[in-house]
């Protein structure tokens, strides 16, 4: 990213959060439908991605319903937007008003039993008013980890964010925040990873609507190492100010040889709930990027579609 389009990129994101957050919210609404119609009809590289994702999710629908799904994917997607510039702003009770969450009672039997809990969630819905449900709805912190931006000032504009709903946020990769994310959990603590795309090309392959992808190996990982219990979390929207999400029974390590096998046979767990989650509500899967194996660039572009 050259440097004049990553200072511009940055301070749209300012704007973005100082502006939106101070539109009432059925404004915010209809900025977030216009804005998504737009793009959505401008067929640029992110919708065109978008729906050739959505085909695999949805192999049987017509070209026509692919418009429309993708359509109301682009909706969806500035949903997450609007409301994220504006949750800062988002009293406890609104946050807590604005997600019905199914068996949450998982959760909060999870943190009782002091084994630590790592939540994996796929880019559904709105990943980030998740969280700061489940920091007020628990009263507990968690550790997440997010992808470095450029530039560096955008990046920091992220943590800041995710910072101010409560959440302890990591730089993605390496050593240093795998065992950070590990201290924590094995303290009894808590963790939210998102856990659909892997951005290292070096994940765990599994299938997913009936294709390769690979996933990352971290949340599976991260629970046989520490003991902690893995729970998948699905996410999708209502009509406004509503989303709902549910807690899925833990993952469990099974009884098989190997550290590898085991952190396989967990994602490919995952993954078939991630994918059950997508196929009931496709519209807020938030998928504009290259996904599948096949899609992908060459060895040395992998991790960057």
């Amino acid at each position: 990213m050259s440097a004049l389009r990553g200072r511009l990129t940055d301070a749209l994101y300012g704007l973005g959060w100082a502006g939106v957050r101070k539109l009432p919210e059925p404004a915010a609404a209809g900025l977030g439908r216009s804005l998504a119609d737009t793009a959505w009809r401008r067929r640029g590289k992110g919708v065109t991605r978008l729906e050739a994702n959505l085909a695999r999710v949805v192999p049987d629908a017509s070209p026509a319903e692919l418009r429309q799904l993708s359509r109301a994917g682009m909706r969806s997607y500035l949903r997450y937007w609007m409301e994220s510039f504006r949750l800062p702003a988002y009293s406890e009770r609104h946050i807590l008003d604005s997600v019905d969450v199914q068996d949450a009672h998982l959760l909060h039997d999870g943190l009782a039993a002091g084994r630590g809990v790592v939540l994996a969630l796929p880019h559904m819905g709105n990943w980030d008013l998740a969280g700061a449900w489940a920091v007020t709805a628990t009263r507990t912190p968690f550790t997440t980890v997010a992808e470095r931006l450029e530039p560096a000032t955008l990046y920091d504009r992220f943590v800041a964010y995710r910072e101010s709903l409560g959440m302890e946020v990591l730089a993605h990769g390496g050593a240093s925040a795998f065992g950070t994310l590990a201290r924590r959990l094995r303290a009894g603590g808590f963790v939210c990873l998102v856990a659909d795309r892997d951005l290292s090309a070096a994940g765990i392959e599994v299938d997913f609507f009936g294709e390769p992808t690979r996933m990352p190996a971290g949340p599976a990982l991260l629970a046989q190492q520490t003991g902690a219990l893995l729970m998948p979390v699905t996410l999708w929207y209502e009509a406004p100010p509503r989303m709902r999400a549910r807690v899925h029974e833990p993952v469990p390590v099974p009884p098989i040889e190997g550290r590898r096998e085991r952190v396989a046979a967990m994602t490919q767990t995952l993954a078939d709930t991630f994918a059950a989650g997508i196929a009931a509500h496709p519209q807020d899967w938030h998928m504009l990027q290259r996904f599948w194996l096949a899609d992908l660039e060459p060895a040395a572009e992998r991790g960057r579609g």
